[in-house]
């Protein structure tokens, strides 16, 4: 039996410790807002948090984060930033297809926890693991400025 800290909720689990993440948190904890992408940790569409750094599900060990704290994308909105992200990729309109969107706002949230107003070059780095089919990438780094702003007031540079 594995313990598992999910969206501030203590959650047992009896599968294999090498199980993949992703799996446990789609399959077991039916939490399918993190997405199967690449299964190769390279598309970032699987992206969560894991004590507030953004970690590939799909090459996690569950063994890895047992009595770690693991947000996904259902809980990243109870978070101050999680909320203000969420609420700036919504008014942008960010989402075309959205399947790689839960694991791009995942990453925005790790950024914005860590840089209060990153700059361009912060962003490319902190989003460069995350693809997009649809290319919303301008849009991403729009509502990234829009939620720094809205968190600190200060306009990202």
């Amino acid at each position: 039996m594995i313990t598992l800290s999910v969206n501030g909720q203590s959650r047992q689990v009896d599968v294999d410790p090498d199980t993949p993440l992703l799996w446990v948190l789609r399959e077991d904890l039916k939490l399918t807002g993190t997405k199967f992408g690449c299964g190769m940790a390279l598309c970032g569409a699987c992206t969560v948090l894991v004590d507030g750094k953004a970690v590939r599900a799909c090459q996690t060990a569950v063994s890895a984060v047992e009595q770690r704290a693991v947000t996904t994308i259902e809980g990243v909105g109870t978070t101050r930033v999680g909320h203000v992200v969420q609420n700036a990729w919504s008014a942008l309109d960010v989402p075309q297809c959205g399947y790689c969107q839960s694991g791009q706002i995942m990453s925005a949230c790790e950024l914005l926890a860590r840089i209060a107003a990153p700059t361009d070059a912060d962003i490319d780095m902190a989003m460069s693991g995350n693809l997009c089919r649809c290319g919303t990438y301008n849009q991403i780094r729009a509502a990234i400025k829009e939620a720094a702003l809205a968190l600190t007031g200060e306009v990202p540079r």
